[in-house]
């Protein structure tokens, strides 16, 4: 599970109400919630956003309400994979769940450069900004599994659905 793309740096504190306004929680399409993705703080972030790209953000990202619509719109406006130096619970919990990969790695937050090329290697544990890598505990297999089947909600039907077809219970 490798991520390759350029880096949007934030600072510490990135609260939810930042990432996505309250105008547009009553809507769930990942779409529409990556096009609103910052934009109130940072209008025409989705549209500077190149498929695959990364977020580099400081302490305690994700802060504030717990509204999964925040992540899903991170995931929605392309962003492959958010690496901070530490995440608010909540959020940490709520990424893994709706299959947005994250790492927690502050010696990579510290040098990197906002549209600098990184590269985040969950299964290795290795982020690498501008040719240096530092090391983060690789991701376990069944976390991969999870956030490669899109989340938990996909990862447990198509574990129910193997275990229905074939009788053995995982």
């Amino acid at each position: 599970m490798i991520f390759t793309g350029r880096i949007h740096k934030f600072g510490d504190h990135v609260d939810t109400d930042v990432i996505i306004p309250a105008t547009l929680l009553s809507n769930t399409d990942p779409q529409v919630l990556g096009r609103g993705c910052f934009s109130e703080v940072f209008p025409g972030f989705a549209d500077r956003v190149k498929p695959g790209d990364l977020i580099f953000a400081g302490e305690n990202f994700g802060c504030g309400s717990s509204r999964e619509h925040a992540p899903i719109a991170i995931k929605g406006a392309g962003i492959s994979c958010v690496v901070a130096a530490s995440f608010s619970r909540i959020f940490y919990r709520s990424a893994i769940n709706i299959g947005l990969p994250i790492a927690i790695c502050p010696a990579a937050i510290a040098h990197a450069e906002a549209g600098a090329e990184a590269s985040a290697d969950l299964g290795a544990g290795k982020i690498t900004v501008a040719g240096k890598s530092y090391s983060i505990p690789p991701f376990p297999p069944e976390l991969i599994a999870i956030l490669d089947s899109g989340g938990l909600v996909p990862f447990m039907e198509q574990r129910l659905k193997r275990e229905r077809q074939s009788g053995v219970r995982a």
